[in-house]
């Protein structure tokens, strides 16, 4: 009974500590989806030399975007002319942080983390471009195969529509991760032996080895890593070791790695996995050898799980139960919702492989909608089928899928 109430003030007072920062990042997500133009990133990414790879990395560090998500929105860039070098840096940057994950280290691992997170993913993004565009010397240019117009709409439109991709889209993409990233923290926090990986501290580039080994082939969105690295600290991990777990966690995972490797080439998903592993080692080594040790310690962590769970203040309260009544509704929108009656006469299905979240359901909706002819789409993730009505043929649909980095039946 004493263990269970343990966990249960383990999962509230990271759910309490969050809260206030994630709802904070996730509505900068929906205002940075809904108030910047998708050609302002396209039009800045096309030379294939540093300047490109530089705005690029820059670009992605803000947006909240998974490793999964930035894989259309990669290809989207790189089909409307950016480099491959530039294209890298992207796919590297954007994955690791976003405003809701940075604030959320912020609340859980402090300041240090907070900053050397970003910074990170900087400087390996920019690792990996500059490879890329150092080394390839490809010389076609790239025509987008979609309509990239953007929409006019109001202020209030606007804002309308950052309120929802922020506080539904994003919660149904990363919600899930982040829920089951806290009751695993949870569970380690309570369950595992305290100082459990204090014997692999003398050997931090071996317990690098162990966390990337476990890391990159899994998925784990940015925000959901938070958690997970804080409570294995707290274990004995290293902050280093806790930073590899941070930056190629989010970064990759199967599905990814394979979608880079059919999209860019073999070549460049060998470079894109080295620039993404010297960088995160790189800099887990000088936090474990050159920074500050107090500037990581996470004692204070474990007595604030075990003592503080009712104190926590009023607003970090209110915080966290509109985050779990946000994530509630999120949920029933996705799972719960009927489907759109389109007519089943003159109506295309085609199922559609590689779609993982809403920015990809997005970008084959929109790029199907683009087509001439087409009156109606509906795509779905659950199932992985599009339903287009309209005047086209399904040829043409499947060519469109196929162009935008997803895989048709």
């Amino acid at each position: 009974m004493e263990m269970l109430q343990n966990y249960i003030d383990a999962l509230w007072v990271m759910t309490c500590e969050m809260a206030p920062y994630l709802l904070l990042g996730f509505f900068f997500a929906g205002l940075l989806h809904s108030f910047v133009p998708q050609y302002i990133y396209n039009s800045h990414l096309s030379k294939n030399n540093f300047s490109s790879v530089l705005k690029a990395s820059l670009f992605g560090i803000p947006l909240p975007l998974c490793s999964c998500g930035v894989i259309p929105t990669a290809v989207s860039l790189r089909k409307n002319g950016a480099s491959k070098g530039a294209t890298t840096a992207f796919l590297i940057s954007t994955p690791q942080t976003g405003v809701d994950s940075i604030l959320a280290t912020y609340s859980l691992m402090g300041l240090p983390f907070a900053i050397i997170r970003p910074i990170t993913a900087f400087l390996t993004s920019l690792l990996g471009g500059w490879i890329v565009s150092a080394t390839d010397k490809e010389k076609e240019s790239i025509v987008c195969a979609c309509d990239n117009s953007e929409q006019k709409k109001s202020f209030v439109q606007k804002v309308v529509e950052a309120l929802h991709y922020g506080f539904v889209l994003m919660l149904q993409d990363v919600g899930r991760w982040l829920v089951l990233g806290l009751f695993i923290a949870a569970l380690i926090t309570v369950l595992m032996p305290k100082d459990w990986l204090v014997g692999l501290a003398a050997y931090p580039i071996l317990n690098m080895l162990v966390v990337l080994s476990i890391s990159i082939p899994m998925y784990i969105c940015a925000t959901g890593s938070i958690p997970i690295a804080m409570s294995l600290m707290l274990k004995g991990l290293t902050p280093g070791a806790a930073l590899v777990l941070l930056m190629a966690g989010p970064a990759t995972n199967v599905a990814s790695i394979l979608m880079v490797g059919k999209t860019l080439g073999r070549k460049v998903l060998i470079k894109y996995l080295l620039a993404l592993i010297i960088g995160a080692v790189c800099m887990g080594l000088i936090i474990d050898y050159l920074l500050p040790t107090q500037w990581f310690a996470v004692a204070n962590m474990s007595s604030e799980i075990y003592c503080h769970a009712h104190t926590i203040g009023l607003f970090s309260k209110l915080c966290s139960i509109a985050l779990l009544l946000l994530l509630l509704y999120a949920f029933i929108l996705k799972y719960f919702k009927r489907e759109n009656s389109i007519n089943q006469k003159d109506m295309i299905v085609v199922k559609v492989k590689g779609m993982m979240c809403n920015h990809c359901k997005a970008n084959v909706e929109k790029n199907l909608l683009a087509l001439d002819g087409v009156t109606s789409v509906e795509v779905s993730l659950e199932k992985g089928e599009a339903k287009v009505e309209g005047n086209v043929s399904e040829s043409l649909i499947k060519e469109t899928i196929k162009n935008i980095g997803y895989e048709v039946e």
